[in-house]
Parts: C-alpha cells; structure tokens; sequence
C-alpha cells in the first residue's frame, strides 16, 4: 500500500525504517482509541454533509469489527504499514473500496494521533487512580493496625524521636492524596478534545468538534487550533510529572522497606514466599519486590526529563521529533500499574517488629521527651536540653521506655498518637470521587 502522504515517489528503505521507528509496535496500544475517534470522525462527517448516511452505514459496522479486534489484540499493523492510522484505512479500503479513503476528509494525523493519546491517557489514568486507590487504603489499614507500635524516627540517618508505624504508613498516605490530585490535573488535560485541529491550523471544511466531543465523551475542547497540536509533548510532560510525583512517592517507600528489613534494622519483615535467595549464601532472604520496585519507579520518574528534552527546543508546529515520545510515554503506564499492584500486595504482607524498643541503642531517641518533661515543670527549654545533653553525653540519660504509642501521651494533630487517618481518607476520598467527572 503507498503511503496516506504518497505523492509518487518511493521512499528509501533505510529512511523508511528509521522513520517508522517503534510505532508499529507502540501503536497497537493506541489502536482501539484511534478506531474510536474514527467512528466519532464518520459520524459526523456524515452530520456536516461529507459523507452520505448510508455511506456511514456501511463504514461504521467495518470501524465496529476493527474495534473488537483491537480490544481482544487481534489488530495487528503490516510490516509495509506505517502506523495504526494507515492500518485502519487499509482495511476499510480492502472491504469498502474507495469509501474507506472518505474516513481522512478534514483530518490530519497530527490531530488523529493527538486524539488517539488523548483517549489512551484518559483510560490508563483512570486505570492508575483506582489502583493507587486501592494502596492507599492498604496504608491506611496498616496504619490503624500498628499504631500503637513504636517505630525510632530517624534524620540523618541517625536516631532521632520517637516515631510509630501508625506515622510511618500513614505518610505515605497521605502523599498519595497530593500525587491523586496531581493524576487530576493530568487526568483533566487528557479529558479535552483535539480532533478537528487537523494539522495545528483548523480544516477548511465546517467540522463539527462539539459533535465529536460529545461522541467521544470529553468534558471539554482544546479550543485553539493551534494549541490543541502545540500541546502535544507538553501534554505528555504533564502527565508524566504526575506520574513521576506518584513514582517518587512509591520509590521511597519502597527504599524505607529495603533499610527497615536489613539485618541492621530488622524493623520489617516479608512472608519466605515474598523474598528471594542467594546462589552462593543460604541464609539469604532479599528483599528484591522492593528494590526492582525502587529501580522502576526511577524508570517511571525518568520519563518527565526525557519528554522535556525532546521538547525542550521545539518551535510551534509540528515536527517528526514527537513521534519518539511514545516511546517513554506509553510504557511507562502499565509500569507504574505493576508497581502499584506488586506493593499494595506487599504491604498487606509485611510483618512489624512489635518489640523495637527493647534495643537499648534507641533509648537517646527519647531525650526529647525528657526535655519535654522537664520544660513543663518549669525548667526554661534551652537549660532542659543542656541538661538532658549533658547526661547523655556522660552515658547518664535515662527514661522509661514506653511500652506503646499512647503511654506517651502525643495528643497533638497529626503527631503519632492522633495520625488524622480519617481526615486524611476524607480529602482522598473527595479528590478521587472528581475522576470521571
């Protein structure tokens, strides 16, 4: 088949090649949307004039077996095939003839792959939402579950205060509250319609794009033509920051499991089953789920800066450039669903050490209560931490070791004896009920 662009010339193999790229293979990811922005294109191509009605009763049907075949991964784009969108009118032609070359009138590629992302991102978005749904609710469980066990809070890695599983888990909660209302944003981004920009500067036809916003369930259009393809590499930087900022999240988390379960820490603990061994050391138990989580959410991360770069020098209009971000885009969702999957799994899993403050070397991290103590029986602040400074300098400190959380009396909100947890689900809760809105 000659190209959508064929003027009469045969393109150069070796071009062709390097052009073409990866988008065979990445564009299968984007077939079953682009074959619904292409029903949503017939139709109202039909409503405007441009095609007849009973020319739309034919093409439609055809779209509808192309999006089945798409959705079960039965699609698949020939080696001679540029890309999905050449695809698909290659196979409307081979069963409809010349009326499957209509489906392209007062549409680019710029727009339709735009359109295409569009669709995918707003899907996989939601798809992520619940998903770090789901694990925020695993950290808020264990949160209430082991908020009574003391945990030695650290800064610098040094022993620092006094912490609890319940503040620990709970953290990381409530960071998934600020990085779901970044996934909003991008989420809202990816819910505004580009069809009908055609290539960045509008078609010539009286394309109906309220029409096809409707069709194709967005809350809204990128309005400006012009910005509705400048937007490409900037809408994908966005929702990559937002993912990143999820990322950066999960990769903490993950790198805190990896310290709490070393033989030095010993404050964690993962099921045989969920560890792996050593070829040369049989006592090893690793915890490898965390640190291929740790490396993959750098991977994740590292899709903003690569997107960023490819833009960075970018004049307005479009240039082949763009074609590589699908590279670092699209991957990287199911990637982040993975993670995301793999660790809510672990934390529902994971084992605490109930009896930390038995270790006598986390006994220091209790000076601040003793300063505390002292300050409140009148004792001006700055002699209470000279004092309590001395004592543990001379190996003289002593206090009794608490027991549980609430023997030391922490009242304040979001301090370890009252974590805020239900107001905390409350501001989740309200950010993830706008999805879909």
């Amino acid at each position: 088949m000659s190209k959508l662009w064929d003027k009469g010339w045969e393109l150069d193999s070796k071009i062709e090649k390097f052009t073409v790229g990866k988008d065979r293979e990445l564009d299968l990811l984007l077939a079953p949307y682009d074959i619904q922005g292409t029903i949503a294109h017939v139709t109202m191509l039909a409503d405007i004039g441009y095609i007849k009605k009973e020319e739309l009763a034919a093409i439609k049907p055809e779209l509808e077996k192309l999006h089945k075949l798409a959705v079960e991964g039965k699609l698949t784009i020939e080696p001679t095939i540029e890309d999905i969108h050449s695809q698909v009118e290659l196979m409307l032609t081979r069963t409809l003839g010349d009326l499957g070359k209509k489906v392209h009138i007062g549409r680019s590629r710029n727009d339709q792959v735009m359109v295409d992302l569009k669709l995918f991102s707003r899907a996989a978005i939601l798809k992520t939402a619940g998903l770090v749904d789901a694990l925020f609710k695993e950290l808020q469980e264990a949160s209430e579950k082991w908020k009574e066990v003391l945990l030695p809070g650290y800064t610098h890695l040094q022993v620092a205060m006094p912490s609890s599983f319940g503040l620990w888990y709970g953290a990381y909660a409530e960071s998934l509250a600020d990085d779901l209302a970044l996934l909003h944003t991008a989420y809202e981004m990816a819910n505004r319609n580009p069809l009908g920009a055609a290539a960045g500067y509008g078609s010539s036809i009286p394309v109906n794009r309220e029409e096809t916003t409707a069709l194709l369930g967005f809350a809204d259009l990128d309005y400006n033509a012009a910005y509705a393809l400048l937007g490409r590499g900037k809408f994908e930087r966005t929702v990559a920051f937002a993912y990143a900022s999820l990322a950066t999240t999960i990769g903490r988390f993950a790198a805190d499991c990896c310290m709490f379960m070393s033989a030095n820490f010993g404050f964690i603990s993962l099921p045989a089953e969920l560890t792996t061994g050593s070829s040369i050391m049989p006592h090893k138990k690793n915890p490898d789920v965390f640190e291929l989580v740790r490396a993959g959410c750098n991977r994740v991360a590292s899709a903003q800066n690569v997107i960023g770069s490819v833009m960075g020098n970018l004049p307005s209009g479009y240039f082949r450039d763009t074609q590589l971000l699908k590279e670092e885009y699209l991957p990287m969702f199911q990637r982040m669903d993975d993670i995301l999957e793999i660790v809510s799994f672990a934390v529902a899993n994971t084992k605490v050490n109930e009896s930390i403050y038995g270790d006598p070397k986390y006994v220091p991290s209790l000076s601040v209560e003793k300063v505390n103590q002292l300050a409140a029986e009148g004792v001006p602040f700055r002699d209470a931490y000279k004092q309590v400074g001395q004592e543990v300098a001379a190996g003289k400190f002593s206090f009794t070791v608490p027991s549980k959380v609430s023997d030391l009396g922490h009242t304040h909100a979001g301090s370890i004896g009252n974590l805020c947890n239900d107001k905390i689900a409350k501001r989740f809760n309200a950010i993830m009920a706008q999805f879909g809105k």
